[in-house]
């Protein structure tokens, strides 16, 4: 009986260019990215969609993989981001009181106030920025809460970081945002 191959094994065999042996990281783990995609994106078909990304990323990222960890937690790491483009793809913004901003209900208003289209463009332009500017501990943490829509115990679960350390680079992201924004005069 031979044993079971190690997910450092199973890398090293796809590297070789052995591309059917990638199927076995995503049978084994499909079920574990579709749910962390999906806990981002609250939507079970962008998620599929996610999880697909998720696992071409991780093919082509393949050689990066160190193997001093589970396979499935570095899959899960890409599915966090490849969950968080989309959520900044989706271009709600969320403004740091709470109201949500969203692009279509802005343009349908402004089509008769060119004037506050062009002020609802620049301020989506000027918060995407700051967001963009962020580092990505602070952003991923940001987007997840704001775009995600996400509870401080989710993005623990999502990120695999300590509610602590959600806390933290959330309040720093939101900060960071604040001043940022005040310093453009953003409302």
């Amino acid at each position: 009986m031979t044993e079971p191959m190690s997910d450092r094994q199973v890398a090293d065999t796809v590297l070789a260019g052995n591309r059917d042996a990638f199927r076995l990281f995503v049978e084994r783990e499909s079920v574990a990215v579709i749910a962390t995609c999906r806990r981002v994106l609250r939507d079970p078909e962008e998620a599929q969609d996610a999880a697909q990304d998720a696992f071409t990323q991780a093919y082509r990222s393949l050689a990066t993989y160190r193997g001093d960890g589970p396979f499935g937690a570095w899959v899960r790491q890409i599915a966090v981001r490849v969950a968080i483009a989309r959520l900044s793809a989706r271009h709600e913004i969320v403004r740091l009181d709470g109201e949500t901003i969203d692009p279509r209900a802005a343009a349908l208003r402004s089509s008769s106030d060119p004037e506050g289209h062009a002020i609802d463009r620049e301020y989506r332009s000027d918060v995407l920025g700051a967001i963009n500017s962020l580092p990505a501990s602070q952003r991923d943490v940001v987007v997840l809460r704001f775009y995600g829509d996400l509870t401080l115990d989710e993005i623990s679960r999502v990120t695999n970081h300590p509610i602590g350390t959600v806390k933290s680079r959330l309040s720093r992201g939101v900060n960071s945002l604040r001043e940022q924004l005040a310093s453009r005069s953003v409302p």
